[in-house]
């Protein structure tokens, strides 16, 4: 039973490592299409948060960070407000990459 046990988790365990989010992939994503708005730190350019007359959240902020992976995701290839949907952007990567941003 217990080699069972351990070898389902292994299986697992290889199948998350398999699907990891590449952070390094995920900055130079963010780089192309969101840095422009949200800032190299995940700070918000204010000229663009002005011109567009948002509010942006700054991306290294608690409420932002603790977003679940899914509602992140859904914001990246959905858009939300006036923020335009990122079509085939590789939202796991961003993702990753932000989450190094925090705080």
């Amino acid at each position: 039973m217990r080699i069972i046990f351990a070898t389902l988790t292994l299986a697992a365990l290889s199948g998350t490592v398999a699907f990891a989010a590449d952070a390094a992939a995920g900055k130079t994503a963010y780089d192309k299409s969101c840095k422009s708005c949200h800032g190299a730190d995940g700070t918000p350019n204010p000229a663009i948060a002005k011109m567009m007359k948002v509010e942006m959240k700054d991306l290294k902020a608690a409420d932002v960070q603790a977003l679940s992976h899914d509602d992140l995701k859904k914001v990246i290839t959905a858009g939300k407000g006036k923020m335009k949907a990122i079509p085939g952007a590789p939202a796991d990567d961003i993702i990753a990459f932000m989450k190094t941003l925090k705080k």
